[in-house]
């Protein structure tokens, strides 16, 4: 059975379903909307917002707001609604907004040295799993259904290895599945026991605890997955648009480095091209996402 830890429903901004945050306002009639999924604690998300926010409104001369959405298909329906002009999710979420809404590719994020990253499988140590095998018949916790290093690209490994003969026999496999709305929910929901594995980033171990940390170790890992991106709805505004782009790209800069980890904590940016999304494509077909 799969089930869902987070509530799917209509994005709406004055509802409790987003929280929303927002610089002072600079100019009456111009402003940039930013959509943020909640891939950590929101709570801190909202901390980090509100110092981001602050920052890019200094640097581009507009009011910038942002919000936490409830998952990747929320932020979609945020830029579709024209509620948000910008948006940072994975690769997966982008494709599939490529294609149902003209979405378009600004900036990777780049994690030593490369603007790519793996998924993998997580377990406890002391759990006694070795292999992808070991899991038939126990639950597991991934972070979204459409995310590409936290549900995708893990769940082809097994696949991969003649487990599972394809997307549509997981649940056959496992015991349960969950859809724990973001890395630091699925990584938590195995840390503490409540699932046996968890299939999230190849850095999401990295929000746990120090404790927690030294307790997981990985049993598989993906290909290698274009980092997440920073995209935005089609139509918006080109000028504010490139000072956005321009604005971020500084933070590659030594001195507006330490702004990078109220951004999710990447290593810096670089400038997207629609080509290098090419593999998720194709995977998103393979799953029924794409046509």
């Amino acid at each position: 059975m799969v089930t869902l830890l987070n509530r799917r429903s209509a994005l709406i901004l004055s509802g409790a379903s987003v929280l929303a945050l927002s610089t002072p306002l600079v100019a009456q009639d111009r402003r940039l909307r930013l959509a943020f999924i909640p891939q950590e604690n929101p709570e801190k998300l909202l901390g980090d917002i509100a110092v981001v926010t602050a920052w890019l409104a200094d640097e581009i001369g507009v009011a910038v707001e942002g919000f936490v959405t409830i998952d990747h298909a929320a932020a979609v329906e945020a830029l579709r609604n024209g509620d948000a002009d910008i948006s940072f999710m994975g690769a997966l979420p982008f494709v599939l907004a490529e294609a149902q809404i003209g979405a378009v590719p600004l900036l990777s994020e780049v994690y030593r040295g490369a603007p790519s990253y793996t998924g993998r499988i997580f377990v406890r140590r002391d759990s006694g799993i070795k292999t992808l095998s070991d899991l038939r018949d126990r639950d597991i916790a991934f972070a979204d259904p459409i995310s590409e290093s936290g549900y995708l690209y893990p769940l082809a490994e097994f696949e991969r290895v003649g487990l599972i003969e394809g997307p549509g026999a997981a649940e056959a496999f496992f015991g349960r599945i969950f859809f724990a709305g973001g890395y630091q929910q699925a990584m938590q929901a195995m840390a503490e026991g409540l699932v046996e594995a968890a299939g999230a980033s190849q850095y999401a171990d990295l929000l746990l605890t120090p404790d927690q940390q030294a307790e997981v170790t990985w049993i598989a890992e993906s290909d290698k997955i274009p980092s997440h991106v920073v995209i935005a709805r089609p139509g918006l505004d080109a000028d504010i648009q490139a000072r956005f782009v321009e604005a971020m790209l500084t933070l590659n800069q030594p001195a507006n480095r330490d702004m990078l980890r109220y951004l999710y904590g990447p290593d810096g940016y670089v400038v997207s091209a629609p080509g290098v999304f090419d593999g998720v494509r194709d995977i998103a077909r393979h799953y029924g996402l794409l046509r």
